[in-house]
C-alpha cells in the first residue's frame, strides 16, 4: 500500500464528485476513476495537480484490482449498488485496502464475512450516504444533544423530505430496496419493537419546514431496517419515521412503481422527480424531535420534554458525498475498527454533523427547544 491514497469509483458522478471534492479539500491524496477514461482525466484536472485518474469498470475484476492496487481506502460511489454487489469490496480486500460504500444495504452487509475482515485487519463501512447513512446519524447527534436537558430519550419522530432529481442508479436501488422489503410501510416502533399498521398515510398535510405548495405534502410512514437498528441501539420505547413528499408527481410514481416493469418504473420515477423539481432548487430536509422521559416529579404538567433539530441540505448528492468523504476520513485515521459496519453505527455522529454544517458543508442546522413541539401528534396513532 502507498499509505494514504484514497480511490473513488464513480468519482465524476453526482455523489462521487462531491465526495472527491470534500476529500480533496481535506487534503487527501486521491485516485479518481470511472468507466470513461477521458472524463476521469478531465475531472482529475478540475480538482488540481497531483490527483491520479484511471478507467475502472466494476464488471471487470482485473480492472478493479488494478484500480485498487496501492490504495489505503477504496470509496465506491458508483451504482446501482445491487449490480455491483461485493465486487469492489473484494477488490479492496485483495489490495489490502479498506472499503467505504456510499450505498450498500442489508444484502451487501450479509454477504461480507466479518471474520474475513477481522483476520485481514481491514474495515468495510456501508450505507455511508444520505439514506441509509445520514438518516441514522443525524438522530443520534440530536439524542446526544438532548440527553443533558431531557434525560434519557425514549421517543423519536423523524421526517425526511427530498426534492431532487433521481439518477438512474438511485432509481434502480430504490426499486430494489422496495422489492427486498427494506421498509415496512405504515409501521412504527412501539414498546421496544416494530408494530405493523401503527400509522396512517396523509395527503394534503401542512407541516412546518416542508413546502408542498397549495396542495400540501404527502406524509408516508414507514419503518426501515436502518430505523429499526437505530431504535434498538438507542433503547427507544416509541419512534415514528415519515417520508415527506413535496410534490404530486413523485407520489403518483411511487404508487405506480410496483405495477410497472422495472425499466418503465425507473423512467416514471425520474420524470416525476424532474416535474416536482421544476422552479425549485434541490433540497433535503430532515426534522428530528427527541422526546425525554415524562416529568413524574410533581413539577406540574407531567409531559415529556422535547428537543427538535432541523437540518436543511442542498440536495441528495452533496449530502451523500459529504457523508461518504467523512466516512473515508474516519476510516483513514483509524477511528473505525476492523470488521464490516454500517456507517450510522460506528461514526461519531456529532462530528459528522459538525462537518456537514461547517463553512464548507452542504447543510445548515437549526435547534428548537427544549420544549418546542413543531408537529402535532398524528390522529389515530397508537
Amino acid at each position: 500500500m502507498s499509505g494514504d491514497l484514497t480511490g473513488i469509483v464513480g468519482a465524476y458522478g453526482d455523489v462521487g464528485s462531491h465526495a472527491a471534492r470534500a476529500l480533496h479539500r481535506a487534503g487527501a491524496r486521491l485516485r479518481v476513476g470511472g468507466r470513461d477514461a477521458r472524463t476521469a482525466e478531465r475531472f482529475a484536472r478540475s480538482l488540481g495537480p497531483g490527483v491520479e485518474h484511471r478507467a475502472v469498470d466494476f464488471r471487470d475484476p482485473a480492472g478493479a484490482d488494478a484500480f485498487a492496487a496501492g490504495l489505503r481506502t477504496l470509496v465506491n460511489c458508483a451504482g446501482p449498488s445491487y449490480a455491483i454487489g461485493t465486487r469492489l469490496a473484494e477488490a479492496a480486500l485483495r489490495a489490502e485496502a479498506d472499503y467505504v460504500d456510499a450505498a450498500g444495504d442489508d444484502a451487501l452487509y450479509a454477504r461480507l464475512d466479518p471474520r474475513t475482515y477481522a483476520r485481514a485487519g481491514r474495515t468495510a463501512v456501508l450505507s455511508a450516504g444520505l439514506r441509509p447513512g445520514l438518516t441514522g446519524l443525524f438522530p443520534r447527534a440530536v439524542v446526544r444533544e438532548a440527553e443533558p436537558a431531557l434525560g434519557e430519550v425514549r421517543g423519536l419522530t423523524v421526517h425526511t423530505g427530498v426534492v431532487d432529481r433521481f439518477t438512474e442508479a438511485a432509481a434502480l436501488d430504490y426499486l430494489q430496496g422496495m422489492a427486498d422489503g427494506l421498509t415496512r410501510p405504515l409501521a412504527a416502533w412501539r414498546e421496544g419493537g416494530p408494530r405493523a399498521g401503527a400509522l396512517t398515510r396523509r395527503t394534503g398535510a401542512e407541516l412546518p419546514f416542508f413546502d408542498g405548495g397549495p396542495g400540501g405534502v404527502t406524509v408516508l410512514p414507514g419503518l426501515s431496517t436502518e430505523d429499526e437498528r437505530l431504535a434498538r441501539a438507542l433503547g427507544l420505547r416509541h419512534g415514528d419515521w415519515y417520508a415527506v413528499l413535496c410534490g404530486d408527481h413523485v407520489r403518483a410514481a411511487f404508487d405506480r412503481a410496483r405495477s410497472l416493469e422495472r425499466g418503465e418504473a425507473v423512467t416514471a420515477l425520474r420524470r416525476a422527480a424532474l416535474l416536482d423539481l421544476a422552479d425549485r432548487a434541490p433540497s433535503v430536509t430532515l426534522v428530528v424531535t427527541a422526546e425525554g422521559e415524562p416529568d413524574d416529579g410533581g413539577g406540574g404538567g407531567g409531559g415529556p420534554g422535547t428537543l427538535t433539530a432541523v437540518l436543511r441540505g442542498t440536495g441528495n448528492a452533496p449530502l451523500s458525498g459529504a457523508v461518504a468523504a467523512g466516512t473515508a476520513l474516519a476510516v483513514g485515521r483509524g477511528a473505525v475498527g476492523p470488521g464490516r459496519h454500517y456507517a450510522a453505527d460506528v461514526l461519531d455522529a456529532p462530528r459528522v454533523l459538525e462537518a456537514l454544517t461547517g463553512p464548507d458543508g452542504p447543510a445548515r442546522l437549526t435547534w428548537l427547544g427544549p420544549g418546542a413541539a413543531p408537529f402535532a401528534a398524528e390522529e389515530g396513532a397508537l
